[in-house]
This record gives C-alpha cells, sequence and structure tokens, in this order.
C-alpha cells in the first residue's frame, strides 16, 4: 500500500527549468535510499540522482551542475530541480525508494519531461 506520485513533468524549451516532485503516502522515515530514474523511448531505464536518509546525494555524470535532488521529511515530499534542459533529458522520469529494514522497492507510475523547441 506504498505509493509513490510523481508531478511536475511537462514540456519545456532547451535551458528551460522543471522541478518534479514524489510525493509518498508514509513517512520518509521508513525508506532508507530514494532516487530519481528517467526512461527515454528505447533507451534502458537509467539512475539520474539519489540521496540517503542522511541526504548525501549522487547524480549522473551528465546531469552534474544542473539537478539537484532534495527530501523533505516533513512534507513526505522528494524533488529534482532540473535547470539548463536540453533535448538529450527527455524521458519518462520515475520516483524510487527502498523500504527500512525489508529493502522493499517502490516505484512511481512516471511523469513526462520534453524539452524541445
Amino acid at each position: 500500500q506504498v505509493q509513490l506520485v510523481e508531478s511536475g513533468g511537462g514540456l519545456v524549451q532547451p535551458g528551460g527549468s522543471l522541478r518534479l516532485s514524489c510525493a509518498a503516502s508514509v513517512g520518509f522515515f521508513s525508506f532508507n535510499d530514494m532516487g530519481w530514474y528517467r526512461q527515454a523511448p528505447g533507451k534502458e531505464r537509467e539512475l539520474v540522482a539519489s540521496i540517503t536518509r542522511g541526504g548525501s546525494t549522487n547524480y549522473a555524470d551528465s546531469v552534474k551542475g544542473r539537478f539537484t535532488i532534495s527530501r523533505d521529511n516533513a512534507r513526505n515530499t522528494m524533488y529534482l530541480q532540473m535547470n539548463g534542459l536540453k533535448p538529450e533529458d527527455t524521458a519518462v522520469y520515475y520516483c524510487n525508494a527502498k523500504q527500512r529494514f525489508t529493502e522493499r522497492i517502490y516505484w512511481g507510475q512516471g511523469t513526462q519531461v520534453t524539452v524541445s523547441s
């Protein structure tokens, strides 16, 4: 019954910005690592950014300096701030979380990000 719901996707011009949100139906204390993945048409799903319970972050080389991942434990919401968007960022973006102790993996339904002029 754990649910992750993404929002904030849409169509944006190259160089523009978007902020994705991932709201959880349970408290963030339930999770260890969380992250954002993306999958472009015809491509494999890849990790974009991750964040631990303690706030430590990691980024794919392709998005370093442009994307910022964060989590607001009080709101049970994770964010991905995306700046300087490029056409190659076009993909469906998925929220991901790993539950503490059980190691169960949960996924959101995905939100479409399209970068085009």
